[in-house]
C-alpha cells in the first residue's frame, strides 16, 4: 500500500512585527484602495486597516472592491494586464461615454504605507477598443516619482518619466503598455543618485505591499470528498483542505493546536483533534474530526457553516508557505505581510461561528504579518471587537468608515 508523501520539514513562523519607529510602520501594507472610476464606483476611497470589513447590501460593490484589490496585486507581481483584468469591459463604469476615438476605460489606485511613508499609486486603463495602460503615477510626499502617458496609440508602449534629481531632473524611456511600470522600475533604475534611490524605495514598498494576496472563498461542496495527495498548498476554494491538513498537522504542533481550539469553538459536538489520513489504498487523503471517544467524523458529514469556518480558521493560522499565493522569495518572511481577501466572510456562519472567527482574525492581524479584508452584508455583530475597521458601502457606492476602539 502506498501512502501520501511525507510533509515538508517544519517551517518557522515569523515573529510578531516589530513596532513602528518614527510613526512609520516597518512592514509595507496597503492602507487605502481608491476606485476613481471602476464598475459602479466613482471617486471612492476605502480605508483599510489590519482587519477590515466592507459592509453593505447586495449591489453596493463589496465584491467589486475585492476584485480591484486582487487585480492591483496581480499587476504588482508583474502579471500582464489581461491576466489581472480578464473581463475588462465589466470594469468600465456603465455610464462612461466613449471619446472621439471610441475609447472607454477605468481608473483605480491605492496607498501603501511603510518605511518610506505613504506612497500613492494611480493607474488609468483603457478597456475599449483594446486593453492597455494609458497612464500611471507613483507619488510620495507630493513628489511625482514615476509618470507614464500614452503618446502614440499606434505603439504598444507608454512614455515614462521617473524622478532622477541628478544632472537631469527626470529620466525618460518607453515602457510596455500591458504591465505596471512601478513593478518594472527595479529593472530600469540604476539607483546612482539619491533621487533614483528614492524612486526604487517607493516602488519596492508598493510592490511588497501589493503582493502576497490570497483571495479566499471556501466552497463546502468541494471540500467534503477525499482528495489526491499533493503539495499541501491551500487553493482559493479550499477544495484540498484534507491534503493541507496532512501537511500542517505535522509541520507546526502549536498552530495546529490553535486550529483545533478554534474548530472546537465553532463546530457541534466534542472535538479533540482535526486530522487527515490516507484513504483508498493511499491514493487519496481524507479529513476527519476526532471526537475523543473513539468516534471520528468525516468532514463530509459537517454542515456548510462548519466547513467554511474550519477552512477560514486554517487560513488565518497559516501563512504564504501553505497558501497558494505569489510569495516574495526575495524578501525575508519577517518583512512580508499576507493579505487575505475573503468575499462573503460570514456566509453560512451562525452567530457563534462568525464571532469566534472575527476574534481569531483580530488576534492574528494584531501580530502584523497577516491582514484581512472581508465582505459582509451587515457588520453590526462586529461591534466591540478591538482592531476592526468597518467601511459601510451604500448602493450609491459611497463609503463610510467606522473603526472599533
Amino acid at each position: 500500500m502506498t501512502t501520501p508523501a511525507s510533509p515538508p520539514r517544519p517551517a518557522t513562523a515569523p515573529p510578531p512585527a516589530p513596532p513602528a519607529s518614527g510613526g512609520r510602520p516597518r512592514l509595507p501594507r496597503v492602507t487605502e484602495l481608491r476606485l476613481s472610476a471602476f464598475a459602479g464606483h466613482r471617486g471612492a476611497g476605502l480605508p483599510l486597516g489590519a482587519l477590515t470589513l466592507l459592509a453593505g447590501p447586495s449591489g453596493s460593490g463589496k465584491t467589486t472592491a475585492l476584485r480591484a484589490y486582487e487585480a492591483l496585486a496581480r499587476l504588482g507581481g508583474g502579471a500582464e494586464l489581461g491576466e489581472a483584468f480578464p473581463e475588462p469591459g465589466a470594469c468600465v463604469p456603465e455610464r462612461a461615454r466613449a471619446d472621439a476615438q471610441r475609447r472607454r476605460g477605468f481608473r483605480i489606485g491605492c496607498t501603501a504605507d511603510g518605511p518610506e511613508g505613504p506612497v500613492r499609486l494611480e493607474v488609468a486603463v483603457q478597456a475599449e477598443p483594446g486593453l492597455r495602460i494609458v497612464g500611471e503615477r507613483l507619488t510620495a510626499d507630493g513628489v511625482v516619482l514615476l509618470e507614464t502617458a500614452l503618446r502614440d496609440p499606434g505603439r504598444r508602449t507608454v512614455q515614462a518619466a521617473w524622478h532622477t534629481a541628478g544632472a537631469a531632473p527626470v529620466t525618460r524611456a518607453p515602457l510596455p503598455d500591458d504591465r505596471l511600470g512601478t513593478a518594472l522600475l527595479p529593472l530600469r533604475v540604476a539607483g546612482k543618485t539619491p533621487g533614483q534611490r528614492r524612486v526604487l524605495a517607493a516602488a519596492e514598498q508598493m510592490v511588497v505591499a501589493l503582493r502576497s494576496v490570497f483571495p479566499c472563498d471556501p466552497r463546502p461542496e468541494r471540500m467534503r470528498d477525499p482528495v489526491p495527495a499533493g503539495a499541501g498548498r491551500l487553493l482559493a476554494g479550499c477544495d484540498n483542505l484534507a491534503d493541507v491538513l496532512w501537511r500542517t498537522r505535522a509541520e507546526c504542533g502549536r498552530r495546529h493546536g490553535l486550529l483545533v481550539d478554534a474548530v472546537r469553538a465553532g463546530c457541534a459536538g466534542p472535538v479533540t483533534d482535526l486530522l487527515a489520513e490516507p484513504y483508498d489504498a493511499g491514493r487519496l487523503v481524507r479529513a476527519l474530526l476526532d471526537r475523543g471517544d473513539g468516534t471520528r467524523t468525516e468532514l463530509r458529514r459537517l454542515g456548510d457553516g462548519e466547513l467554511r469556518y474550519a477552512a477560514l480558521a486554517l487560513v488565518l493560522l497559516t501563512g504564504p508557505g501553505v497558501l497558494e499565493v505569489d510569495a516574495l522569495g526575495e524578501v525575508p518572511a519577517a518583512l512580508q505581510t499576507l493579505t487575505v481577501l475573503a468575499d462573503g466572510l460570514d456566509r453560512a456562519l451562525d452567530p457563534v461561528q462568525r464571532s469566534e472567527l472575527l476574534r481569531l482574525a483580530a488576534r492574528m492581524c494584531e501580530r502584523g504579518h497577516i491582514r484581512l479584508v472581508g465582505t459582509v452584508s451587515d457588520a453590526s455583530w462586529a461591534a466591540g471587537v478591538s482592531g476592526v475597521t468597518v467601511v459601510h458601502l451604500d448602493r450609491d457606492r459611497s463609503p463610510r468608515r467606522r473603526a472599533s476602539p
